[in-house]
């Protein structure tokens, strides 16, 4: 596997697999017609920069021919199409899985035949032969169950032979392949689970399957939901217009999943060749499956029951573009068809925290401090629906505005105005006389009139808040509710102990900055609050620069930012959901962010995420962030996280809470990350 910054851009290095299922048009027992069709594809496919292509069941003689599967002529035909097709393939670089009916022994086989640079690495036996309503498969076939160990001869070689091979690419780690075909798919243990367990990433479906209404979903339901039980990629290459229809249609559906996700799918009911592509993150899939301790406790306590074929590929590692969706806001929803079930889970998420945690204790006061920022008004709106669906009015709420050095009017304007709209009580504590007895007592420069705002002078102001915020629960039999979200806790941007980083519940620590700022937007959008008065301060919190606001700033200085400071939430949400979530190292972090952010106009955003504020980000501007991003995660925010109150887990990308997803020593070294980092990534 070739590294370094020259290889960053090959999808190679990063452990992606280029996957394709081809429909060629095919006729009825037309040998050459098929052979020469799938020859296309092949080479079409082969300039695709494809590494494996799976085409449909019996594409060589096509699939709907009935008693014309007997016939000594046809399959004389296929074998010498085969070898045909082999040596056609020789000085293309895909594997190619075709299907057709060869014998062996005495019998015929429905089979998949795996072909590799003019060489047939193996020949799979379909397993479960369906022989109910349309499909009379025994009465030409013999079953590959059991059939395991053997070789045949095919094109003038003896090759492996059975149900029990498991292909890999000896130099392209992640090219480790199983196929199975058609019904093998449909039987409730599947030959592929068991592949799944020994080691193969890549499933492999050739099938026919006529299509039927609602046939299609149900082959999506098991590419899906078999890719996730199998932490595997599934790919699904059905047969299309072309086969015979005396009794019968074809849709030529082709799919590629991977571990539940939809990475590609085809047109259906083409009557030209269809390609459908896309690229299998494997290091993914690996990751998922080492952190899994379930996938591994399903292989326990079995014999190997597969042989590995391996074979030279000879990958490109050349730039050959990344073919796959890339969410920009990975935490963020993206189905649109359940935008509101997901928007309401992941609020819902919060208020059930919350409202447990108030049962328990027995209905305190919430004690919360608004500032008019994004978090705290989160926070706010989750504390009122908690309220609500307890039948407690919303004074049970005890909002506190704290004005500091730097506090601008726009901001606490938006906090008086969205305290009031909610309905809460409201009050103002203005910190800055104990903030300057405090600073007084220390002697620091400050209190003098020197113009010194160092972490000090920021910490004084941030620790002052929440000591306000404990005091005030205590006065008031409440609890104080947390306002901080996982982005801070990622970059270690909160105040320790006596600071934002401490409460007595916080609803946002599983939340990111980037949901939030969705789920006030969607919160918006939805109609969720019908007042005028709140939308307009919710829209206007949306439009506030992101600030602590703890410095102060002159006439000719712009507001204190803090993503000038650390960088773009967007970035470190997404570094942050590949790091924890799939353990990828900070090279292939910064080439799936380049390759979500380099071009605006390319790729998806959430539904609804305002035109004016999408962006791109170069690649020197994500290795620089990237580079804050592991410094900060890694070697400095660990000890916070550590020490973090209760709350609730919202999303799949998990938590920080050391009880939940993410335990760390608090003094290790971020040197492994940040070298990985500087040796592999071009700093433009």
């Amino acid at each position: 596997m070739r590294k370094g910054p020259d290889a960053f851009h090959s999808l190679h290095r990063h452990g992606f697999v280029r996957v394709a299922t081809a429909t060629p048009r095919v006729r009825p027992a037309d040998v050459s017609f098929n052979r020469d069709a799938v020859i296309a594809e092949a080479r079409r496919a082969h300039d695709a920069k494809a590494d494996l292509v799976v085409f449909p069941e019996l594409c060589v003689s096509s699939y709907a021919i009935d008693d014309l599967h007997m016939q000594t002529a046809l399959l004389d035909a296929v074998e010498a199409a085969v070898t045909r097709i082999t040596e056609a393939c020789a000085k293309l670089a895909p594997v190619w899985l075709i299907g057709a009916p060869l014998r062996h022994e005495g019998r015929l086989y429905n089979c998949a035949v795996v072909i590799s640079r003019g060489r047939i690495l193996g020949v799979v036996p379909k397993s479960f032969l369906p022989n109910y309503r349309e499909f009379y498969e025994k009465r030409w076939f013999a079953e590959g169950r059991g059939v395991t160990g053997r070789a045949m001869r095919l094109g003038g070689e003896e090759v492996p032979f059975g149900t029990d091979l498991i292909f890999e690419a000896e130099d392209l780690p992640g090219l480790i392949f199983h196929t199975e075909i058609c019904e093998d798919f449909w039987a409730p243990v599947p030959p592929s689970s068991q592949a799944a367990t020994e080691g193969a990433l890549i499933l492999t479906n050739l099938s026919a399957s006529n299509i039927v209404i609602g046939k299609s979903d149900d082959r999506h339901v098991l590419c899906r939901s078999h890719g996730m039980r199998s932490f595997a990629a599934y790919a699904y290459s059905a047969a299309g217009p072309g086969e015979s229809t005396t009794d019968l249609s074809w849709d030529g559906q082709g799919a590629v999943y991977e571990m539940g996700d939809l990475l590609a799918q085809s047109g259906r009911f083409d009557v030209e060749p269809e390609l459908c592509m896309a690229d299998v993150d494997t290091q993914r899939l690996l990751n998922e499956r080492i952190r899994t301790g379930t996938f591994n406790d399903a292989g326990k306590g079995q014999a190997p029951a597969f042989r590995r074929i391996r074979f030279a590929h000879r990958p490109h590692f050349e730039d050959a573009g990344l073919i796959r969706p890339i969410r920009r806001y990975p935490y963020v929803p993206n189905r649109e068809s359940h935008l509101d079930l997901d928007c309401y889970e992941a609020f819902n998420i919060q208020v059930e925290g919350l409202r447990r945690r108030m049962e328990s204790i027995g209905n305190p006061k919430l004690v919360i401090g608004i500032s008019g920022g994004l978090d705290s008004t989160h926070a706010l709106i989750v504390a009122a629906k908690a309220c609500d669906r307890m039948g407690l009015p919303r004074d049970t709420i005890l909002g506190y505005t704290m004005p500091g050095f730097a506090t601008g009017d726009a901001t606490k304007s938006n906090a008086w105005k969205l305290m009031r709209a909610m309905g809460v009580q409201a009050a103002e504590i203005d910190i800055r006389p104990a903030a300057r007895q405090m600073l007084k007592d220390m002697d620091h420069p400050f209190s003098g009139g020197d113009p010194v705002y160092d972490i000090t002078f920021e910490n004084v102001q941030a620790g002052l808040r929440t000591d306000y915020l404990f005091r005030l629960a205590n006065q008031n039999g409440g609890i104080v509710v947390g306002t901080g979200d996982l982005s801070e806790l990622a970059l270690g941007w909160c105040t320790y102990g006596v600071g934002d980083q401490m409460s007595h519940y916080n609803v946002n620590s599983g939340v990111p900055k980037t949901l939030i700022q969705y789920l006030i937007r969607w919160s918006i959008q939805s109609g969720q609050f019908d007042e005028a008065a709140t939308i307009d301060v919710l829209q206007a919190i949306l439009n506030t620069e992101i600030s602590p606001e703890l410095v102060p700033q002159s006439e000719e200085e712009e507001l204190q930012s803090t993503e000038d400071r650390i960088g773009p939430y967007a970035l470190h949400d997404f570094f942050l959901f590949h790091t924890m979530r799939y353990g990828l190292p900070p090279s292939k972090v910064a080439f799936l962010a380049w390759h979500a952010w380099h071009d605006a106009e390319k790729g998806l955003w959430p539904i609804g995420f305002p035109q004016e504020k999408r962006r791109a980000y170069d690649l020197a501007e994500i290795r620089k962030w990237l580079e804050v991003f592991v410094s900060r995660f890694f070697g400095f925010a660990q000890f916070k996280r550590s020490a973090m109150p209760n709350g609730p887990k919202v999303s799949a990308g998990g938590s920080l809470s050391p009880r939940g997803d993410w335990r760390a020593p608090s003094d290790a070294s971020a040197a492994v990350w940040l070298e990985e980092l500087r040796e592999n990534v071009p700093e433009g």
